[in-house]
């Protein structure tokens, strides 16, 4: 499993930098997409996702699969320079894609949080994690769709890609505050009722809380900054 993990990242990372050569792409969005692979990597395949009954260990990798990596991924603007890369008629249907109903409806922030957070309560609240921690295979299959829905409901509350139907920031705003805060229900559960069979619950279930807490509110600046700048770009329209 390592070795195909590790080959997939070589591969997003080789694809995202041969379409940004040569082009004027900032170099912090590639910083971003490189250190969100490295992160996506450690949390799949190094020394915390081996130590399967520690929950400690476990929370640190669900922290780096399931937050800071789809943060970083999300400020790399992937799409983006997606349809800058692609040739004109490629682009077109790219952009056909992302106006069809099933696209719009699972990149809403609202349904992306709720995607989000179930699959983190039924990873949590069921029999799911000892199966998980169990079978390397069930292992791979939950911890890609950590990856997923994370990166999933980051990019619907930032909304920094060409999305045909925006929501406003006050609609994201909730959504995040309605994630953070089944995140932060769900680390007080496990805090109270750790699952059978692991080891370092409370230290687990204490570095969700205040992890968790961490990247919510790197998130919700960056949202705050959004609505800074849509702000003073009104008043300067109005004086002008």
């Amino acid at each position: 499993m390592t070795a195909a993990v590790w080959a997939v990242a070589a591969a997003a990372g080789w694809l995202y930098l041969a379409a940004a050569a040569g082009r004027s792409w900032p170099a912090g969005r590639t910083v971003s997409w490189l250190a969100g692979l490295g992160c996506a990597v450690a949390g799949l395949t190094g020394p915390l996702a081996a130590a399967h009954t520690d929950l400690h260990a476990h929370m640190a990798a669900h922290l780096l699969l399931g937050m800071v990596a789809p943060l970083l991924l999300a400020l790399a603007r992937p799409v983006t320079l997606l349809l800058r890369a692609l040739p004109v008629g490629s682009a077109r249907r790219v952009s056909r894609v992302l106006r069809t109903a099933p696209v719009r409806v699972l990149t809403d922030p609202l349904v992306a949080t709720a995607v989000n957070a179930a699959g983190l309560w039924l990873l949590y609240g069921t029999g799911l994690l000892g199966t998980m921690l169990r079978s390397a295979p069930v292992h791979l299959l939950v911890s890609v769709h950590v990856l997923l829905t994370g990166w999933l409901a980051t990019a619907a509350v930032l909304s920094l890609e060409p999305t045909p139907h925006r929501r406003g920031v006050g609609t994201r705003a909730a959504a995040l505050a309605a994630g953070m805060a089944a995140h932060d229900v769900l680390a007080k559960t496990l805090y109270a009722h750790p699952p059978a069979g692991v080891t370092g619950a409370e230290a687990g279930a204490q570095l969700m809380y205040d992890g968790g807490t961490v990247v919510h509110l790197a998130v919700a600046g960056l949202l705050w900054r959004q609505w800074y700048r849509s702000r003073a770009s009104v008043r300067a329209a109005a004086l002008a």
